[in-house]
């Protein structure tokens, strides 16, 4: 399968992504999402900013689902991953806050990050506000 994820660039993720500090792709949800159950090992995962190209390529190297979070939770797997994910010590609160009500998270373990040639996807059917697509050839949404 080969999925879309759609970044905020005021985040700066995709330059970790390409350097390495950033081997872990999260994702925080009150409820199921794609790519909940959907993404596995293998997968390639295609990054871009909003507004912006695909311009970064990974594969997925593991895939962690965690579902029923409180509080506690959220706080564990912040601390535990979230050098890996890309986010400053510093920073561990201000992503606890924005998390902390979340029910289900997503890590994407990511390998062998690629700068590609940039292109243009088409979101007609997946909405336009959509943070991640799901197809199995990205050549049916690449423009």
């Amino acid at each position: 399968m080969h999925h879309v994820a759609i970044m905020k660039k005021t985040w700066g993720l995709i330059p970790k992504i390409l350097s390495g500090e950033k081997k872990i792709e999260s994702r925080w949800y009150l409820f199921r999402h794609i790519p909940w159950n959907r993404i596995k090992v293998g997968d390639t995962v295609y990054f871009k900013n909003s507004g912006e190209l695909v311009k970064v390529k990974a594969q997925v190297s593991k895939v962690l689902q965690f579902s029923d979070l409180t509080q506690d939770k959220v706080e564990e797997i912040l601390i535990k991953y979230g050098k890996d994910d890309g986010l400053e010590s510093e920073k561990i609160n201000w992503f606890f806050n924005l998390f902390k009500n979340k029910k289900y998270c997503l890590l994407i373990f990511l390998k062998n990050p690629t700068r590609i040639k940039p292109f243009s996807i088409n979101k007609t059917g997946f909405g336009m506000m959509s943070a991640w697509i799901t197809v199995k050839n990205i050549n049916k949404i690449k423009v």
